[in-house]
């Protein structure tokens, strides 16, 4: 995109339609404009694309509806990012880290690897976590349709990641003597695999699915592949 200054490329403000259809943004006087630093403006813009997409999906957002939710000129946009896909993968990086960040947190502050492993279970399918699978399966989809490298290695890192994590909690049952397992890195892969599987029952409802059910099929996993041990 043509790399002019933010104010000068593209619609006003006052061109921009508001978000619900409430008619067109009021436009802001350039006396009155705040200039921030770059990384402040970027990431402004791309916390305002997460509920886009999460709402919308990754397809149905362009670059005007991303301009109109962060209050900014499409031309700041354009200036900021090379294109609205590059807005929008960002955007879905920042959600996913975000979201994996908090139930790395929470499994950490559980008493025992067993309570963590059921934190996360629960933390996975619930009532919200809806928005969380829709944004997952668009970035997965991204990944596969992107000739970006670096996105790709991107999206593997957060695999590689969302891997060890889960591996990492049924290691601390292992060490700590709740149960045992000859095969952790085969359960890793298995429960990532079914939680993604019940996910993606989960949003399409075909068959249907409850949070309630599909927190029982992968508790049933856990409880099939790491054998308690007597007295916990």
């Amino acid at each position: 995109m043509a790399p002019h200054h933010p104010e000068d490329v593209g619609m006003t403000a006052a061109e921009q339609p508001r978000q619900g259809g409430k008619g067109p943004r009021r436009a802001v006087a350039a006396r009155d404009r705040t200039r921030q630093p770059t990384e402040v403006r970027r990431r402004l813009i791309v916390d305002a694309a997460v509920p886009l997409i999460a709402e919308r999906g990754y397809k149905s957002v362009g670059v005007r509806d991303v301009a109109a939710a962060a209050g900014v000129s499409v031309g700041t946009v354009t200036y900021h990012f090379d294109s609205v896909q590059e807005v929008l993968s960002e955007a879905m990086v920042l959600h996913i880290e975000q979201y994996y960040a908090a139930l790395s947190e929470a499994a950490e502050h559980a008493t025992s690897g067993a309570e963590a492993l059921r934190l996360l279970v629960d933390a996975l399918f619930t009532e919200d976590t809806d928005r969380h699978w829709r944004m997952w399966f668009d970035f997965w989809h991204a990944g596969e349709q992107s000739t970006d490298e670096t996105f790709a290695r991107g999206q593997a890192d957060r695999y590689a990641a969302w891997h060890r994590q889960i591996r990492a909690l049924a290691e601390r049952g292992v060490a700590d003597g709740e149960f045992s397992s000859d095969d952790l890195d085969g359960f890793t892969a298995r429960f990532a695999a079914l939680a993604d599987g019940l996910a993606l029952q989960r949003l399409r409802q075909a068959p249907p699915l409850t949070t309630q059910e599909a927190r029982h099929h992968l508790n049933r996993l856990i409880e099939r592949e790491l054998v308690p041990q007597p007295g916990t």
